[in-house]
């Protein structure tokens, strides 16, 4: 709402927020970038799981996600069980509470309706369940927003995910991989659309590359598998961390520059092994604590060598040629979108030797992978501004012109 005598419309930001993943918060920055631009007068907040960072950074009122604090350690003792019990007791009636004071709600991105990382339902599956079933019953609009969606075999986490999508007022996906899988799960996704990830919408570094050879940019995850890998989560991670460090060890054999990335608080454990595993000079960990910081070292690299899916969001934007050590369908998604799907390799079995045969292939077609990112970045700029214009259309039907106005899903 724009007119001067109109009330604000009130607007909530949920999610894993503001926790340590700065994937999930460079989702929030590209909606808060819409927000501000095509809706200046909406008042906005958030309901997340790292509040303090949240107003911090992006000056924003925020609310904590779970009333018990705990909710993601493990819970062995009678006590932090009964806390637990007691939280999703109280956490239905907090959501509640907070969505019945917002006229819309929008979820930013984030893999919310997939299980590839291991996740257990009652903890945001059941929020979001909360969160969609809260803005049905009190008839706020809540909108998933370029959504990444997986296929779920536990039963009880797909029930959660499958009955949240079903009462979200809009739902849009980042790659059709995720449509088709919430298709599968019993969602009627005919009116849902594909988009590219918000983290596409934010601001590309400006600046030319240094003349100098730049480095290689690896980035590493806490990688233990999926949900269904927890068995083998130990074997699946040293196999990854072995093979990680083998690759860089030998890069800087050769006298390569190699900058370590991260994308969560959670991998600095194997940023130090690296680190540790590697005595040279020539390699060094980046602190970035954004994805604009990521960007930047991304820019400056020759090539990236990455798992988790926005060190490659980075790299693609900012047109570095790109190696995926692909962890989950989403992956490869991204690579094909961006035209490097030539350019992966499993995570779950890291091979060394072959994964230097492949970064040289990279290197050796790097003139042409640059041309064919700057085409395809254009392509996804125009997805997104498409993605806006809907989501206005959808949310702020005043805001809107009355051609583009559309029925939400």
């Amino acid at each position: 709402m724009t007119s001067a005598d109109a009330t604000p419309v009130r607007v909530g930001v949920f999610g894993l927020l503001g926790s340590g993943n700065i994937g999930n918060d460079g989702s929030l920055e590209a909606v808060l970038g819409y927000l501000r631009a095509a809706h200046p007068d909406a008042v906005v907040d958030a309901l997340c799981g790292g509040p303090e960072v949240v107003t911090a950074r992006y000056g924003i009122p925020a609310t904590r996600l779970h009333w018990y604090r705990g909710e993601y350690r493990t819970a062995s003792r009678a006590g932090a069980i009964a806390g637990k019990g007691l939280g999703k007791l109280v956490d239905a009636f907090r959501t509640a509470a907070w969505v019945r004071r917002h006229d819309v709600v929008i979820v930013p991105g984030m893999g919310v309706l997939e299980a590839t990382l291991p996740l257990r339902p009652w903890g945001f599956p059941y929020a979001l369940f909360l969160l969609c079933a809260s803005g049905r019953l009190f008839g706020t609009r809540v909108a998933l927003v370029s959504v990444g969606a997986a296929a779920v075999s536990r039963r009880p986490t797909r029930v959660l995910m499958r009955w949240s999508a079903r009462l979200a007022a809009y739902r849009s996906y980042r790659d059709e991989m995720s449509r088709e899988a919430m298709r599968a799960m019993g969602v009627d996704t005919a009116r849902d659309e594909v988009y590219p990830d918000l983290a596409f919408a934010l601001p590309t570094p400006r600046g030319d590359r240094p003349e100098a050879p730049g480095p290689v940019c690896v980035g590493v995850m806490a990688f233990h598998g999926g949900n269904d890998d927890r068995a083998r989560a130990e074997e699946i991670h040293r196999r990854y961390l072995d093979g990680t460090t083998r690759f860089v060890r030998e890069l800087a054999a050769d006298g390569r520059r190699v900058r370590l990335l991260t994308g969560d608080a959670c991998d600095a454990p194997v940023v130090a092994a690296i680190l540790d595993a590697v005595d040279s000079p020539l390699v060094t960990a980046a602190e970035a604590g954004s994805l604009a910081d990521l960007m930047k070292e991304a820019a400056a690299a020759d090539a990236v060598v990455a798992t988790r899916y926005h060190n490659l969001i980075c790299a693609l934007k900012v047109g570095t040629p790109t190696l995926a050590l692909s962890y989950a369908a989403k992956s490869d998604a991204l690579m094909a979108r961006m035209g490097l799907d030539a350019h992966r390799h499993p995570a779950r079995e890291v091979d060394a030797d072959r994964l230097l045969e492949q970064f040289r292939s990279l290197e050796a077609a790097a003139v042409q992978l640059r041309k064919t990112l700057t085409e395809r970045n254009r392509l996804v700029a125009r997805s997104l501004d498409q993605q806006f214009t809907a989501l206005t259309a959808a949310l702020f039907p005043a805001a809107a012109p009355t051609h583009t106005l559309r029925e939400a899903p």
